[in-house]
């Protein structure tokens, strides 16, 4: 999928006289088979001075052992670490002619167009002690959930800065009535809206927030939450749009490189088939082309060619149709000329 998106990615710039320099590296299971790690020093390295990263899926049964030392996700988890990308943008939209392909009723569907803002680089899956030991001959295992003021207001600020240019409303998803750390989540939130007196904010625990999600999604403008509510979240989000395989991302942090990846994982059920819908992936260049190359016009046109192929029909098999991944590229490129003026 990835090598769709390149194609994609590169037809664009070419059109419009830009050049894009792109170097591979391998991560997850892939880096393991061939380097006994998930991200080797000099794959972070090159990613550390790049403009951005395009990231494929990391996983897969092969490396699917619970006791290993080494999983594919560490590297995932490494390397937005150290890039610094700690806001991770999930956009969910629905298509009009898509509202068939999710389960839910055509009328919860209406005006369904939010962004989940997921803080990527604390709590549970960095938070510290962590692992396994003996007490009292059981086996336990720790994980801590841990956040710092700072790390909670810097995400919690790029979700305000985004509703600004939206509709102006902010959801703080937490777990206040239970969790500490959600406790001073929603203060630090509270602290934050002050200086955006335009922009509504609420909080709602997550629980709340799951079920709202099915029942009124149009409700959500911008949702803020930390990683491991923000991974569930989005997840369950990707039934509105269809199918998971529709749903782009965007990691972003302080600095100038930007790590973009669909949502999805690695699918090993239909792995070689070449069926697999590369549309987030897509959408995930277009995301790379409007925040860290500034190409508002390349990345709307990514995203119009996209809409353009649904509306025609085109459907991969996650979609209820039959086009491989290579052929719904193929009808994405050829719409891309129209848009691209």
């Amino acid at each position: 999928m990835v090598t769709e998106a390149v194609k994609v990615l590169q037809a664009v710039t070419q059109r419009n006289g830009h050049t894009i320099h792109i170097t591979e590296r391998l991560i997850g299971g892939c880096s393991i088979d061939r380097y006994g790690t998930a991200l080797t020093d000099e794959a972070l390295e090159v990613c550390r001075s790049a403009d951005a990263v395009l990231l494929g899926a990391v996983g897969g049964p092969k490396w699917d052992d619970p006791n290993a030392s080494v999983r594919p996700e560490q590297g995932l988890l490494r390397l937005r670490k150290e890039l610094g990308v700690y806001a991770n943008l999930r956009p969910v939209a629905v298509h009009p002619d898509l509202v068939g392909a999710s389960p839910l009723k055509p009328e919860k569907l209406a005006g369904v167009d939010l962004i989940v803002v997921r803080e990527l680089t604390g709590g549970l899956y960095f938070g510290q002690p962590k692992g396994r030991d003996m007490v009292d001959g059981q086996r336990r295992a720790v994980d801590s959930m841990v956040y710092t003021e700072e790390e909670i207001r810097r995400v919690v600020d790029k979700a305000f800065q985004l509703a600004l240019g939206r509709r102006k409303k902010v959801t703080s998803v937490d777990k206040a009535n239970v969790l500490e750390s959600s406790r001073l989540w929603r203060q630090v939130a509270v602290e934050v809206s002050k200086n955006y007196p335009e922009v509504v904010l609420e909080h709602m625990l997550v629980d709340t927030a799951s079920m709202r999600l099915i029942t009124n999604p149009a409700g959500f403008d911008i949702l803020v939450t930390e990683n491991m509510f923000g991974d569930i979240l989005t997840d369950e989000a990707s039934v509105l749009a269809g199918s998971m395989g529709m749903l782009p991302s965007a990691s972003l942090g302080e600095g100038r490189v930007g790590l973009y990846e669909p949502i999805h994982g690695s699918a090993p059920d239909i792995a070689g088939k070449g069926i697999a819908n590369p549309i987030g992936t897509i959408l995930s260049v277009a995301l790379m082309l409007r925040y860290s190359f500034h190409l508002e016009k390349e990345a709307a046109a990514i995203e119009s060619a996209v809409s353009q192929a649904l509306s025609k029909g085109c459907r991969t098999v996650d979609l209820g149709g039959t086009l491989s991944t290579t052929e719904i590229t193929a009808e994405i490129l050829t719409g891309l000329g129209r848009f691209l003026g």
